[in-house]
């Protein structure tokens, strides 16, 4: 495969630039509550809860408006954005009205959406697969006069690799290097993880970072762990089990993409206590739960003395909501690191990562801060 990369970047109009996000899984829970919820919060509907990028540190960073975000994708789906929105306010992921208020954009985003693969009975190398998704984002960033296109990873977790094919997540991720466009894998999945990948991504001379979204049980494990390492208690057990719906607790019912999601959990705490403690995390596909999920850890540690004390704790959420406003930051974040002249892995954004790439802290404390220190070279 080619390892040079071809730019999507397009002239720049100097009063209205507009950058691209597409997003691998765009007709999705987390893309298209990621699409409906920038619609919204630029037509200033909503807040941006959630969002670090909408923050004063953040405010000089020159980053793309949410208002400048144009959306395409790729997916094996075809139930159309504005309908799957629809059922994402049914079930109460999305407010009541808001499909109908944002749909305009979410239609305009539907049409931008091309095919995924490789499906069943694809008989194309990897190659020829590489090749067409990379063609799909140079024609979105050419017709629409793009300044720049980042591609999100937002599918369902995949199994870990097996045999001589490269797993889809790295048959997208080549494929953005290749067409010139900085890359986030927001999933545990292979993507630029891949050893074929290795020389490709070095040689693009693009940022790119991941993995795995950090949005809620080991967000809050990020911020315990480093409280035990630094009050001297000694953490003997920690345990987790998740219960979740959705296309996700259908992904991860299998054992081998359920593995590759509680690595990076389990990851977490071995870095920030310096040995991993004993426990499991266990993960349960309940679907009547939809996109929502509620996550238990029990943690058990010796105090002064020898005592032995225990805290558990519940984290219940709904998983899009969580992830869209940071596929958000991650967007804008990538784009203007492009515009900036950024290449290669970035650490400072383990802030969003359970895995991040590079030598980044475990503790949220500190990657906030590395962060916040990134905003400020992109200014």
């Amino acid at each position: 495969m080619s390892a040079e990369p071809t730019s999507t970047t397009a002239p720049r109009s100097p009063r209205s630039p507009r950058f691209g996000v597409w997003l691998v899984g765009a007709r999705g829970s987390v893309a298209t509550t990621a699409v409906a919820g920038c619609a919204a919060v630029a037509a200033g509907l909503h807040p941006p809860a959630g969002m670090a990028t909408e923050t004063e540190p953040f405010a000089e960073a020159g980053l793309p408006a949410l208002s400048s975000l144009v959306f395409g994708g790729h997916d094996t789906v075809d139930c159309p954005l504005p309908k799957r929105a629809e059922h994402l306010a049914a079930g109460g992921v999305l407010p009541h009205g808001l499909p109908s208020a944002v749909r305009a954009e979410l239609a305009a985003a539907d049409r931008e959406i091309r095919p995924g693969g490789p499906q069943p009975g694809d008989t194309r190398s990897d190659e020829e697969l590489i090749t067409a998704f990379a063609a799909d984002l140079r024609d979105f960033a050419g017709r629409g006069a793009l300044a720049g296109v980042v591609v999100v990873n937002v599918a369902s977790t995949e199994p870990a690799p097996e045999g001589s094919r490269l797993p889809a997540s790295s048959l997208y991720a080549a494929a953005a290097l290749r067409a010139g466009c900085p890359y986030v894998n927001f999933t545990p999945s292979t993507g630029l993880h891949h050893p074929a990948l290795a020389s490709l991504a070095t040689s693009s001379g693009l940022p790119y970072a991941g993995r795995d979204g950090k949005t809620g049980q080991t967000l809050l494990r990020s911020v315990l762990a480093p409280m035990f390492l630094q009050r001297s208690l000694s953490v003997r057990a920690w345990s987790g089990t998740n219960l979740l719906g959705g296309g996700d607790g259908a992904a991860l019912a299998d054992p081998g993409a359920a593995a590759a999601k509680n690595a990076g959990k389990e990851r977490v705490l071995a870095d920030a206590l310096g040995a991993a403690p004993e426990g499991e995390v266990h993960i349960d596909d309940v679907p009547a739960l939809g996109d929502w999920k509620t996550a238990w850890d029990h943690i058990a540690f010796d105090g002064f003395l020898g005592s032995r004390m225990i805290l558990q704790t519940i984290w219940q959420g709904c998983d899009s909501a969580l992830a869209a406003p940071l596929v958000l930051d991650l967007a804008r974040l990538l784009l203007r690191a492009h515009e900036k002249g950024v290449t290669g892995p970035l650490p400072e954004l383990g802030f969003y990562f359970k895995d991040p790439d590079g030598d980044a802290s475990p503790a949220l404390a500190e990657q906030y801060a590395a962060l916040v220190g990134f905003a400020g070279r992109l200014r």
